[in-house]
């Protein structure tokens, strides 16, 4: 079976992935060629896909980087490694690297997932990606809110606060979103990629109305520089270049457009004579943004005292405490690390036959027990919902 699988694989891309494990493995060409106890010459040349791989040897290569022979020899797509880019996308010393660049490895894994996940089931990530904002002329605030209204306008969400960002930027733009465990300076990792299309990790140790902010931010990058890979973490810039002034900007514009936001405003202060710290917990819970986000924008309106936030937390305010005392519940959300389309694609591939449990298990990123229990729980889900829904009219349900 290996013979002929290796017989007919397409050995320059087998030698591009080899290459790529090797080097995420911290290998040379001349530790692998020991590996299989011949010349670096004949790793080189199986790299470049002149030279065709034995069976035995792609054992050996694949158990020395840690691999399983199966991560070289499915069809999946072979694109450029993600950590070449973002090295040369900001600067990190060796510490910051060692800590980031595990997370980035398994950004870059299941960005690759996902578009093997496509091809297994045809079923591509619909794009409705907007042209790249040329934004070169114009002044920082003007270009971020214009690129906000546009965006709404785009993609029809009025002036009103967007509950629901993450699925808006899956569903209905094409970006892939991943929650993903990270240092808490680190905010959001996006990049692009022509094969993949655009990609954004963010931090789900941050609190939800922070993910949201961040994603704005991500989103902007993906609109105005779509190939240039970012990595966002504080205290990245000595001197803020003014793509990222613009990604800073862009969140307060586009998660609170400022015609709704002054309608909203004007009738809170209308009702009450005046705006009271109530009227701004339950403000910034409508539109999914931090108080200290809100009271930034109020003040860029003129609609608070240049000051306010600053007052508000030489106070001491407990913002979790006051929020739970007013009975505002935690932002809804979904904190699932992978988008939902990931998950049904892995899905309806285990129940198509098209992929072992193992494999499912690594697409979700648990253990194979666990996958099993998965893979049960939703056979016997699917098979009670097609028993319950033979003859149900969903037009009079």
């Amino acid at each position: 079976m290996a013979n002929n699988v290796l017989d007919n694989i397409d050995l320059r891309k087998l030698g591009e992935l080899l290459q790529q494990a090797r080097k995420k493995s911290g290998l040379t060409q001349a530790d692998a060629a020991k590996v299989i106890d011949a010349a670096r010459t004949t790793i080189v040349a199986i790299e470049k896909g002149e030279r065709r791989l034995k069976p035995n040897e792609l054992i050996k290569l694949a158990r020395a980087y840690g691999r399983a022979v199966s991560d070289f020899v499915r069809s999946s797509p072979v694109t450029e490694p993600f950590e070449v880019q973002f090295r040369a996308a900001y600067q990190r010393n060796e510490q910051e690297e060692a800590r980031i660049a595990p997370i980035i490895e398994r950004f870059e894994e299941l960005c690759r997932n996902y578009l093997e996940l496509e091809k297994i089931m045809d079923a591509p990530i619909p794009r409705n990606y907007p042209q790249e904002y040329d934004v070169a002329s114009m002044p920082i605030e003007a270009a971020a809110e214009s690129i906000a209204i546009s965006e709404r306008q785009r993609l029809g969400l009025g002036d009103g606060p967007i509950p629901r960002l993450r699925d808006i930027l899956e569903q209905n733009v094409g970006i892939r979103v991943f929650y993903l465990n990270m240092p808490a300076k680190y905010s959001e990792i996006y990049s692009y990629d022509e094969q993949i299309g655009g990609c954004m990790a963010i931090n789900l140790g941050h609190y939800e109305e922070r993910r949201r902010w961040s994603m704005a931010h991500g989103y902007l990058h993906f609109l105005a520089h779509r190939r240039k890979p970012v990595v966002d973490f504080e205290g990245q810039y000595k001197r803020i270049p003014e793509s990222e002034r613009l990604a800073e900007a862009f969140p307060k514009y586009f998660l609170m457009p400022t015609s709704g936001l002054l309608s909203r405003f004007n009738d809170m202060y209308r009702t009450h004579g005046k705006f009271t710290p109530t009227n701004l917990f339950t403000l910034a819970h409508y539109y999914g943004v931090s108080i200290e986000a809100l009271v930034y924008r109020l003040e860029d309106m003129e609609l608070l005292p240049s000051g306010t936030w600053d007052r508000l937390r030489d106070r001491g305010l407990k913002v979790r405490k006051v929020q739970q005392e007013l009975g505002l519940e935690e932002i809804k959300h979904r904190a699932d690390i992978l988008p939902i389309h990931y998950q049904h694609l892995a899905i309806e591939a285990l129940e198509q036959g098209l992929i072992t449990e193992g494999r499912f298990a690594d697409f979700l990123g648990v253990d194979r027990l666990e996958a099993r229990r998965i893979a049960d729980a939703l056979r016997e889900h699917s098979s009670g919902m097609l028993e319950e829904s033979a003859y149900l009219d969903l037009r009079q349900a």
